[in-house]
Parts: C-alpha cells; sequence; structure tokens
C-alpha cells in the first residue's frame, strides 16, 4: 500500500471517532472520582461510559451543536447562489490580477482582520465560509489552499488566543473570578500574546506561499492538488481579461455587506458604549436581537435573507434559486457530520463528568503545590493546554478552571490577571490544531485540507507560538507578582 493511499484511509471521521472512543475508555478508569458540580455546588462523581451513551453521543452532538449547524446550512445555500451568479470567481480573478506582485502583502493584510474579530467576540464558527473563498483566492494567486487556510485559521486564532474583549473568553474568565481584577493589564496582556501571535502566523504562512511558487512547491500531494484545482481552478490561473458586469459588482458590494453585518451583530456593544449599543437595535427587527445579541441562529437567518437577496439581483434566471439553496445546504451535509462529531466528545465527557473532575483535580492540585510565582505561572500554562483538549469551549474552561485558581493566586499576592490570560492563551492555542474543535475539522475539510497535512504544516508554526506565548506568560506572572 502507498503512502498516499495511507493517508487517504485516515479520514477526518476515523480521527473524531478514536478520540470519542478514547474518552469513553478514560470515563471507564476514573470511575467514582468525585467533583463538584458547577451548577449545583453538590458533590457529584465520574460516571462510566455505558454503550448507549457512547452510541448517542453524536447524535447528542448533532443536537449540542445545533445552532452552528443551522447557521453552517445557510451559510452553505448563501454560498451557493453567490457561487451561480459568477461574481465570487470573477470577482477574484480581477482581485489577484491586481495585486500580481503583491499577493503577499493579502496574506498579512487578511490575517489582522480575522485576528481583530478573534480577539474582539471570538470568532471561530463565523469564519468556515471564509475557507472555501480563501482557498479560491490563493489558488488564483499561484499558491495552494492550505494557505487560504492558514490565513483564516491561523489569523483568527492568533486573536482568540489574545483575547481582549472577547466575552466568551476573557469576559467568562473575569466573570468567574470571583477576586477583584485590573482589566487595563488584562487588555495589556491580550494585546502583546495577539500581535505576537499573528506576526508569527503571518511570517510563517507568507514564507510557505513564496516556497509554493518557488521550487519547494506544496506540502499537498499530487492527488491532492489534483482535487483542488478540480474545485478552485488551476495555480496561478487568474485570467487576465475578467472583468466584473455591473450586476456582479452589486452581488459582491452585498456579499461584502453580509459579512460586515454578522460581524458587527456578534461584537458584544454593550459592553463598549451602551449609546452604540441603543443605536444598533435595529437588527432585532429582522431576527428579535439587537446587535450585541447576535448567536448563530440570527446569523443564519441574516445569511440567509442576503442570499435570497442576492439571488434576485445576481442571477438571470430566478427559476434557479431554490435549486441553489438546496444544493448549497447538500454542500454543507459533511461538514456539519464533522462539527456533531466533533461535539460529541464534549457531550460524553459532560454526561459522565470526566471534563468537570479532570479540570478540578489538576487545577487544585497545581495551586496547592506552593511553587514560585513564575514556575507556578509556566506550569499552569501547561496544565491549562491538557485541560483544553478535553474542554475546548472557552467559557467552559474559563467557568471550570477560573473559580479554583484565581482566589488562590490573589491569596498568594500574585498575578490574578495573568492567571485569566494563562486560561485564555492556553485554550486559544490548543484550539489552533484539536481535532475536537469543529470548526477547525469543517472548515479544513471545506478547503479541501486533511487534517494530517495541516498537523504535518503548521507543527513547526505551533511550536514557536507554544513556546513563545508560555514565555510571555511566565514573564508577566514573575513582573506582576
Amino acid at each position: 500500500m502507498t503512502a498516499a493511499r495511507k493517508r487517504r484511509s485516515v479520514s477526518t471521521f476515523a480521527i473524531l471517532l478514536c478520540v470519542l472512543l478514547l474518552v469513553a475508555v478514560a470515563t471507564w478508569l476514573a470511575q467514582g472520582r468525585t467533583y463538584t458540580d458547577p451548577e449545583t455546588g453538590e458533590i457529584a462523581k465520574v460516571s462510566s461510559a455505558s454503550l448507549s451513551d457512547i452510541l448517542m453521543a453524536p447524535i447528542l452532538g448533532w443536537h449540542d451543536a445545533g445552532d452552528v449547524i443551522g447557521f453552517v446550512f445557510c451559510l452553505g445555500a448563501f454560498l451557493s447562489i453567490v457561487s451561480a451568479t459568477g461574481a465570487l470567481e470573477t470577482g477574484i480573478q480581477v482581485l489577484v490580477k491586481k495585486l500580481r506582485g503583491k499577493e503577499i502583502a493579502l496574506i498579512w493584510i487578511l490575517m489582522f482582520v480575522f485576528s481583530i474579530g478573534g480577539t474582539t467576540y471570538g470568532m471561530g464558527e463565523e469564519t468556515v465560509g471564509f475557507y472555501i473563498l480563501l482557498a479560491a483566492t490563493m489558488m488564483a494567486a499561484g499558491f495552494d489552499p492550505l494557505v487560504g487556510a492558514a490565513t483564516v485559521l491561523l489569523g483568527a486564532g492568533s486573536g482568540v488566543l489574545g483575547s481582549t474583549i472577547n466575552p466568551f473568553a476573557t469576559g467568562a474568565a473575569v466573570a468567574a473570578a470571583g477576586v477583584a481584577v485590573n482589566m487595563g493589564i488584562v487588555y495589556v496582556l491580550g494585546v502583546i500574546l495577539w500581535l505576537v501571535t499573528y506576526i508569527i502566523s503571518a511570517f510563517f504562512a507568507s514564507r510557505y506561499a513564496r516556497a509554493v511558487r518557488g521550487s519547494k512547491g506544496s506540502i499537498l500531494t499530487a492527488e491532492q492538488m489534483d482535487a483542488c484545482r478540480a474545485a478552485y481552478g488551476p495555480s496561478g490561473g487568474a485570467d487576465a481579461g475578467a472583468k466584473l458586469s455591473g450586476r456582479q459588482k452589486s452581488v459582491l458590494v452585498l456579499f461584502g455587506l453580509s459579512f460586515a453585518v454578522m460581524i458587527l451583530g456578534f461584537i458584544p456593544w454593550e459592553d463598549l458604549s451602551e449609546g452604540v449599543f441603543r443605536a444598533l437595535g435595529w437588527s432585532g427587527v429582522l431576527t428579535g436581537n439587537p446587535f450585541g445579541w447576535w448567536w448563530f441562529d440570527d446569523a443564519a437567518v441574516w445569511f440567509l435573507l442576503m442570499g435570497i437577496v442576492i439571488g434576485l439581483v445576481g442571477l438571470p434566471d430566478k427559476g434557479k434559486l431554490m435549486n441553489c439553496i438546496i444544493r448549497g445546504f447538500g454542500d454543507m451535509i459533511s461538514v456539519n457530520l464533522v462539527i456533531a462529531l466533533a461535539r460529541a466528545t464534549s457531550v460524553l465527557m459532560g454526561v459522565s463528568g470526566l471534563g468537570t473532575w479532570l479540570v478540578e483535580a489538576s487545577v487544585t492540585a497545581l495551586s496547592a503545590s506552593g511553587l514560585p510565582a513564575a514556575v507556578f505561572g509556566f506550569l499552569d500554562y501547561l496544565l491549562h493546554i491538557g485541560l483544553s483538549f478535553l474542554v475546548p469551549s472557552s467559557s467552559g474552561l474559563a467557568g471550570l478552571s477560573s473559580p479554583i485558581v484565581s482566589p488562590i493566586v490573589a491569596g498568594m499576592g500574585w498575578s490574578v490577571e495573568t492567571s485569566i490570560m494563562i486560561n485564555v492563551a492556553a485554550n486559544g492555542f490548543v484550539n489552533l490544531f484539536t481535532p475536537t474543535c469543529g470548526f477547525i475539522m469543517g472548515g479544513l475539510a471545506l478547503a479541501r485540507i486533511p487534517y494530517e497535512v495541516w498537523l504535518k504544516w503548521a507543527g513547526k508554526v505551533l511550536a514557536v507560538i507554544g513556546v513563545a506565548v508560555g514565555v510571555i506568560l511566565t514573564a508577566a506572572m514573575l513582573i506582576l507578582s
């Protein structure tokens, strides 16, 4: 059997099923261990996963991720309609033609834009639609889809790792701390982590992009590149004569507006300025929730609505609109199955209590170790990296860890702000590559990048990011304590 055939045999679904089974085995080993239920405050015990728990986990994962799955389906319909107008393909050709010789700058610019979404509101699942767009753009620019995937994943991920006003990471950790927190220090640490991670990510992505167009070529196999060319067109195949029609220009304006409104809808305006939040309350007419209160159901309604509007504007044959919607839903079935299966692992840990017990036991043991501040900070960072594999949710990990760590750190006279950012940064780092993160697996699948290829390419990048973040947080704990 060839190496290429072996690589094809390890599918995303196989990886996620193996992770699910490993978690099931872990529940059997930890059966009977006690922990404090975070909701009731009562003592509970870890239960071993039964056969029914394991079999039901993917189905319950589908229910648990229902809002994200609905959003992805509607996003698929939206993209299908836009694609049918021909505006997106032509627009990419025109963009690449105008950027001839400056394509590398596009990586740095787009990655920074995504990072802003990450640091402000934890942009994650919302990036799924961009994987297809950036994969096609980078192929046309003479690179490969992995450059597009890295631009999206590492861009948004660097912002999430250095979250500043992100309510689902920094906000959740601060709210659960139970002690006084200097938000100015939190913001400064967040910005430092964000920008350092962004620079590292953009440097490696742009260096690889140059290598793809040079003698080294793509890390993807010839067979994988053939599949990408069939989906996105030839690498470097921008049409010099490409020109947008008036109808296509209108479609692209609506396309850009659709994503801009979605991003504005997720940003927590109420936390930034009550006046701005009130002024943007008109969006409640569409979904019942004003800006700052949007969630995936609201975004799903918005994209479906805008898809229909774009279809009416850009499709010469309006009778094809419903077919585009159905085809778009169909295109996202495999992606949503990946998201559901990834969520199944979290469901199984929640049902058994394994995740809560592991977080509580390990954090308590480390906090009671009596180590110096700097050593504690570094070990706390390593610990939260490990815990983030089991609890990939930033708010979920914050709710379990911060109430235990923060009071102990405060009692020792150390930097609570650094301990909070250790929680946030470690979780953000792991969510650059963990297979239990649904939008990573789904996004890579849309970009036609096998998960093992992503790990092979990103290994060095992640190692540098992990070390840099660890040094920054260890130094911060030493200096600020």
